[in-house]
């Protein structure tokens, strides 16, 4: 691991425990060219996911734009990080598993709007009204009625 400060590649690695969120390991490494100290993350990585975008272009997954996709939508709302990491970490985990190395947007996106339907109905109605291209308020209507529909059948079973 190359030192941030100095860029040395000679780090040592002074302590290793399980991040709290259990899905990576937290390192306390420290550089003996210039003492900087630092932290790094490691995640197991199944298999490399190249996403397909709509316009056929191929790019790299990335875990920290799903991670700004969910707090843009979830920004001011009262949810915990935590909950937000595991819901990340499973799609993740539920892409790297599907055996496929290619995802589609489109995939991706229903994953985040499933995710995000758990979460908080307000981030549900921000991301879909992205997600979906909304246009006219009849589009935000019907989504808050799809959402309405869903809880008085819930309580119907309770």
């Amino acid at each position: 691991m190359r030192c941030p400060f100095c860029g040395s590649d000679d780090t040592q690695v002074k302590d290793s425990r399980p991040a709290e969120d259990n899905t990576s390991i937290r390192r306390r490494r420290i550089c003996p060219d210039c003492g900087g100290r630092f932290t790094t993350f490691e995640r197991v990585q199944l298999r490399e996911l190249t996403v397909l975008k709509k316009t056929g272009r191929k790019v790299p997954f990335d875990r920290n734009k799903l991670v700004r996709s969910f707090e843009i939508a979830l920004r001011k709302r009262p949810v915990d990080r935590d909950r937000i990491e595991r819901a990340v970490s499973g799609i993740v985990r539920r892409l790297e598993s599907s055996g496929e190395t290619e995802i589609s947007s489109e995939q991706i996106g229903l994953q985040v709007l499933e995710a995000l339907k758990s979460l908080d109905d307000v981030a549900f109605v921000r991301y879909a009204s992205v997600y979906r291209d909304f246009s006219h308020a009849e589009d935000f209507e019907q989504v808050i009625s799809e959402i309405n529909a869903k809880i008085s059948r819930d309580s119907d079973i309770e």
